[in-house]
């Protein structure tokens, strides 16, 4: 089925080095629409720089990377309007209202109002648009941080640490939310959590040492670990088992 499925991201022989430091080490993949994509690793493993260099906030040091079918480093416009970026820790503007907030963020992208109704309706934060930034616990800030992203509806959607700071019935509210965009869309997740990455995603990518250690579906994974259990699985393939 994912072969009648388009190439939304293609990622080639992609490095990035920070001096002697080998943050990513010649990454290969692509990203087909309806794709989701969890990146596992232990803290350091290079996910969030992989991230970061899909969502052009990072220059590579060699390689890389198209979305839908343009280079980013020769259309890095194109490459921002089709992404929405969940970066690491919701930077939001905190003497903002979460509306004023979301607005200014349309409007920098051209959008109209509907658009922050839209996505707050999805994110289902309505019952905090008019509260600022500042007064709201880390799972509403995470809400607005992700009602960000889809902001513009665009075909691909980075998430780092997507249910960071949810209590249980908001993680499942948002990775069910994440099932149902997903027809429509190709979206990497990053996250800590193997029983999202088992619930959510149909492809699993394991990085160590800036290094994609094994990807595929998570029986693929198993079958090549010869694991029982994604848990098993992942201490198998990184350091924690080395």
């Amino acid at each position: 089925m994912k072969q009648n499925k388009k190439t939304t991201v293609k990622v080639k022989d992609l490095c990035k080095n920070y001096d002697d430091i080998q943050a990513s080490n010649n990454l290969n993949f692509e990203a087909c629409q309806g794709d989701i994509i969890a990146l596992l690793g232990p803290n350091g493993a290079g996910k969030s720089t992989l991230m970061n260099m899909i969502a052009g906030y990072l220059a590579p040091s060699s390689g890389s990377i198209e979305i839908l079918g343009k280079d980013i480093a020769q259309f890095p416009l194109f490459a921002k309007e089709n992404i929405g970026f969940l970066p690491e820790g919701s930077p939001l503007y905190a003497d903002l209202s979460v509306y004023r907030f979301l607005r200014y963020m349309a409007e920098l992208r051209g959008l109209k109002k509907d658009a922050v109704i839209k996505a707050a309706e999805i994110a289902n934060i309505n019952n905090v648009l008019q509260q600022k930034v500042e007064t709201l616990s880390k799972g509403y800030q995470r809400r607005v941080g992700f009602a960000q992203s889809i902001l513009s509806n665009p075909p691909i959607l980075l998430l780092d640490e997507p249910t960071d700071g949810l209590d249980p019935n908001q993680k499942d509210y948002i990775r069910g939310l994440i099932r149902q965009m997903a027809q429509d869309k190709t979206i990497i997740i990053s996250t800590h959590l193997l029983e999202e990455a088992e619930m959510v995603c149909n492809r699993i990518f394991v990085l160590d040492g800036g290094v994609i250690k094994a990807q595929g579906t998570l029986k693929e994974i198993l079958n090549l670990t010869s694991c029982n259990n994604i848990a098993e699985a992942f201490r198998k393939l990184t350091r924690q088992e080395n």
